[in-house]
């Protein structure tokens, strides 16, 4: 484990405002004042750069962050997670966009989610973007959007006839061209209020656009994002067997943590390694494996504390919900292939 202010700071949340209250959320659904309290504690700019107000930590903090808040409230870990990517994709970017939004992004001043997971289904197109009026239209319908009613903006995408992918930014609430669902209700995680999007003809100007880039670059660029393990699994892994271990079986609890352990070391150096695409075999193995060490872990917290299990004010039958939900969170066709490859036997 790591040592560092961030990592402090996310313990803190966890111990004294996550934890305490992630059954009564898991009920309802995440309340704005979880978000501010992330904020000021500096954890939505944990990956910005130091120069827009930003912590600037390396990597290894980063996921240590986001372990620590998955398995404190997975509901709320989800809609501040959505965050990290348009921060790292501005600190990357040359578009005039980065002066207008990198600052409040990574300062926590605005919060932003993301409506681009749909354009890994391609070639099939979910979501077009078509150049029109020194802009951009988007026509479509964006599955899952997470954040609804608590972010302020949100990253979307389409994709152009020519297989070009445009990333762009929009207010996140609804406008002319953009309508969202009612809430969904889920298994798990309703409580991040995750809605669709109908887009009908939303318009974004140019000066929103945050990348344009072939599809192709983009699906290689976003090998390493889909099939590295979360760290939101070790997470919940971890939590679950503090659960276990407090039910009394502290030899089953270090049993699996020795695992997780070695996984996670394993995983989080492929995560570091200097060429982001290759190895890809290796990481799949490795999600896969993190994968069936968080279900026994969420599966012996249950058995470990019998009945009572049943029961919604007790975290072991949420924690194994949230660990359904990260079974198929961020899921691509090659993740579900590698998977269900490896429970076939």
């Amino acid at each position: 484990m790591t040592t560092s202010p961030l990592i402090a700071s996310a313990q803190q949340l966890a111990d004294t405002l996550l934890v305490p209250n992630a059954e009564r959320v898991d009920q309802a659904e995440v309340p704005a004042s979880h978000l501010d309290a992330i904020r000021r504690s500096g954890l939505l700019g944990v990956s910005g750069p130091e120069a827009y107000g930003g912590a600037g930590a390396p990597d290894a903090v980063a996921r240590e962050v986001q372990e620590i808040l998955a398995g404190a409230c997975c509901s709320t870990w989800f809609v501040q997670t959505q965050h990290h990517t348009p921060v790292r994709m501005l600190a990357k970017s040359e578009l005039p966009v980065r002066e207008r939004l990198l600052r409040p992004l990574a300062t926590g001043e605005l919060l932003a989610g993301i409506a681009y997971a749909h354009v890994r289904a391609f070639p099939r197109v979910v979501v077009r973007a078509t150049a029109e009026r020194d802009g951009w239209r988007f026509d479509g319908t964006v599955p899952w959007y997470t954040g609804w009613g608590l972010n302020d903006v949100m990253l979307l995408a389409g994709i152009t006839d020519a297989d070009e992918i445009v990333f762009a930014f929009a207010d996140a609430r609804e406008q002319p061209g953009l309508r969202p669902s009612a809430p969904m209700r889920l298994a798990a995680l309703t409580a991040a209020r995750t809605v669709s999007l109908d887009l009908d003809g939303l318009w974004l100007p140019e000066s929103s656009v945050l990348l344009r880039t072939p599809q192709e670059k983009f699906a290689l660029l976003d090998i390493p994002r889909s099939t590295n393990a979360s760290p939101a699994v070790f997470g919940l892994a971890y939590a679950a067997l503090r659960v276990v271990a407090d039910n009394g079986e502290h030899e089953t609890a270090e049993a699996l943590r020795e695992g997780v352990d070695e996984v996670r070391r394993r995983a989080y150096a492929l995560a570091d390694h200097p060429v982001a695409h290759e190895h890809v075999e290796e990481r799949l193995a490795l999600r896969t494996r993190a994968y069936d060490l968080m279900r026994a872990a969420t599966t012996a917290a249950v058995v470990s504390g019998g009945g009572r299990t049943m029961d919604l004010r007790n975290p072991a039958q949420r924690l194994a919900r949230e660990g359904m939900f990260l079974l198929i969170q961020g899921q691509t066709s090659v993740v579900r292939r590698a998977h269900l490859d490896a429970l076939g036997g």
